[in-house]
């Protein structure tokens, strides 16, 4: 869909979400959001990357770059159809405030098993023949067949990482996989139906967005977990030794904030043996990224330019290297398969001259977190008085604070000065402080502008989504409930955004926000 010349949007994981079964999904909630984006006056919802979780509970972790989060298949859809029976909840019920992945997983999982059941038992042909359609399609797209397979593997062997099943499975002999297939047929069907349901469910969703004006702003993950279908069936493409565990791993040097830096552990690519394929598995990937949303994010984008290389046997960053990545033949390569890539550079952290040019080159707007700004003073760009209209304006990210959150932890100089320039009071609570830097960030000259859920309710730091270098203690788990949100949210959103240019009128006239 064509954006308007000037956009703003909000922040929100489809996880995040509010719903009775533990976590956010596809179901009636995402569509009461989508309306609720709608009559605040946005038309961009920003969501995290949508593929399966792994590690640690992150979605930057995944075990496929190609397929969808089954958590985020809804259930209702699947009662509706008469393949499960309504879910009685576990007892004690299911968090609403927070995912509880230790919980919700086996739940949810249980619950699509049953719903796989009910559709090939009972399902009538009509259903049949639009999954197998399906199927044959995303068999052809490359990806379907290997991550079913890679799943069922991993069922069978109790979750044990790929690099450690038999040799013939690990290493994809012809013979050993072909036998896997009837082993597994069942299994293997379940994981399909499970990607054809989250398809399915999106496409519906992002339907009913279009039709209230809103677009989906995806996310693109740089890398993939080590234990992936991706690297079990094509390890030539990462820098994996014989026995198929890493040499090299990623991550990102020391800095202020992470004096050891971060190990995020994932394989590095050869980019080598990329660029002799044309990108070919990197054309693959965007294609099925772009059926998903309108415009997406790339994670790290610095990462293309040049990329932080630690050994593998190295337990912290610090031992690491800079090393050049694929540049400007990756995209070049990539829009000449695709066409133009509706794409925002996340080009935060330490960037170098060659990550400005490789983002200018292709025309791509950058990232401006204002809050930052408050930090180091007048001269820092990501103040609104120094954005370029080109770039996309937020108030925090997933991986920072929430913008109350700073504040309350803010020095007393970074407070005078954040007050001074958005006209509060230095003693002004939290979440005033929070509406007032989402008024700045939408009146930025900024195209784009977008605000976390958590900066629109004032919300301190106890409800940020992630904490980088970090794992467990409740990343990814946040979630909000319709309870949380004032009456008059919506109304001094679409205000706001009006009053920037970003949006339409407001419903009625009323105070200032």
């Amino acid at each position: 869909m064509n954006l308007p010349a000037r956009s703003s949007g909000v922040l929100l994981h489809v996880t995040s979400l509010p719903g009775p079964h533990g976590s956010g999904d596809f179901g009636p909630e995402a569509y009461r959001f989508v309306d609720w984006l709608a009559a605040a006056g946005q038309t961009l919802w920003q969501v995290l990357p949508l593929n399966p979780i792994g590690p640690g509970d992150s979605p930057y972790q995944s075990p496929s770059a190609f397929a969808g989060n089954p958590l985020m298949v809804a259930l209702e859809p699947l009662v509706a159809s008469g393949w499960l029976a309504p879910p009685p909840l576990p007892a004690g019920g299911l968090a609403t405030h927070r995912v509880d992945f230790e919980r919700v997983v086996p739940w949810r999982m249980a619950r699509l098993r049953e719903a796989a059941a009910g559709f090939f038992a009972q399902a009538g042909e009509a259903d049949h023949k639009t999954y197998t359609a399906w199927c044959q399609a995303q068999a052809q797209a490359g990806w379907l067949a290997d991550y079913a397979l890679f799943m069922a593997l991993e069922t069978a062997h109790a979750g044990q990482p790929w690099w450690t099943w038999p040799a013939p499975l690990r290493d994809r002999q012809s013979a050993a996989l072909q036998a896997a297939r009837r082993e597994h047929a069942g299994e293997i069907a379940f994981w399909q139906f499970v990607q054809w349901c989250f398809d399915t469910q999106l496409a519906a969703l992002k339907a009913h967005a279009h039709g209230r004006g809103v677009a989906l702003v995806g996310d693109l993950p740089i890398f993939v977990a080590h234990h992936s279908a991706d690297c079990w069936s094509r390890p030539d493409l990462f820098e994996l030794d014989a026995a198929g565990r890493p040499t090299v791993v990623a991550g990102v040097p020391p800095d202020d904030y992470t004096p050891d830096g971060q190990r995020w552990g994932n394989p590095l690519y050869r980019w080598e043996r990329m660029a002799a394929e044309g990108y070919a598995w990197w054309a693959a990937r965007l294609r099925r990224l772009l059926a998903q949303a309108d415009l997406f994010r790339i994670d790290h984008f610095r990462g293309f330019a040049g990329y932080w290389e630690i050994p593998a046997g190295c337990p912290t960053a610090r031992e690491g290297r800079w090393v050049a990545g694929p540049g400007a033949a990756l995209f070049e390569a990539l829009q000449a398969e695709l066409g133009p890539l509706p794409v925002v550079a996340e080009d935060l952290g330490h960037i170098t001259p060659d990550v400005v040019a490789l983002r200018e080159r292709f025309g791509w707007p950058g990232m401006r977190i204002v809050y930052e700004g408050f930090i180091y003073g007048a001269q820092h760009p990501f103040l609104p008085h120094h954005h370029v209209s080109h770039c996309l304006a937020c108030t925090s990210t997933h991986d920072s604070d929430t913008a109350c959150g700073w504040w309350d932890s803010a020095t007393p100089d970074q407070r005078a000065f954040a007050a001074t320039y958005l006209g509060v009071a230095a003693a002004v609570e939290g979440a005033d402080f929070a509406r007032a830097v989402v008024r700045a960030t939408f009146n930025s000259v900024a195209r784009l502008a977008l605000a976390p859920m958590q900066d629109l309710l004032g919300l301190g730091s106890a409800h940020r989504m992630n904490r980088p270098g970090t794992s467990g203690g409740g990343n990814w788990g946040w979630r909000f409930a319709w309870g949380d949100i004032d009456a008059g949210t919506a109304a001094a959103l679409r205000r706001i955004t009006a009053a920037s240019g970003r949006g339409p009128a407001p419903l009625a006239t009323g105070a200032a926000a």
